[in-house]
């Protein structure tokens, strides 16, 4: 299994502070600053069940792997012909699923991850441009 880590490492350290609304591009950064800081508990709980989900996907698909083994073993040594092909293709058609949400998971957990990177990178994009005294015209985001 690749090493996860989590997206709260990536996000940044809180630094929101309230008081008086400021209008401009000043009021805008606090703004989605605050609204960062109100979704990464969200975030941080839904990557973190990504994680745990993922890792006992991992540990079933192993559980499947062995459980077909172990039935084409038995299979093998029965005297008695029992046909126990169906149930081995069935556990495998189970583990091929759980690969495939396990792909799917992966896949969304590394859109979160440069999403949030993202986010992380334009509010210290911000921050210098306000440390600066330096404001855009025009859009908010280039």
């Amino acid at each position: 299994m690749p090493d996860l880590k989590p997206v709260e490492a990536l996000l940044p350290k809180p630094t929101f502070t309230t008081g008086t609304p400021v209008a401009g591009p000043a009021g805008r950064d606090l703004f989605a600053e605050g609204l960062l800081e109100f979704l990464r508990p969200a975030v941080q709980q839904l990557d973190s069940h990504v994680h745990a989900v993922r890792e006992s996907q991992v540990e079933l698909r192993e559980q499947i792997d062995n459980l077909a083994t172990e039935l084409c073993r038995i299979n093998e040594d029965q005297k008695v012909a029992l046909d126990l092909d169906p149930y081995v293709k069935k556990l495998l058609n189970a583990r091929r699923r759980v690969v495939l949400v396990n792909n799917i998971l992966q896949n969304a957990q590394e859109r979160l991850r440069r999403l949030n990177h993202s986010v992380a990178k334009e509010t210290a994009r911000r921050r210098a441009m306000l440390d600066s005294g330096v404001y855009p015209s025009g859009s908010p985001s280039k």
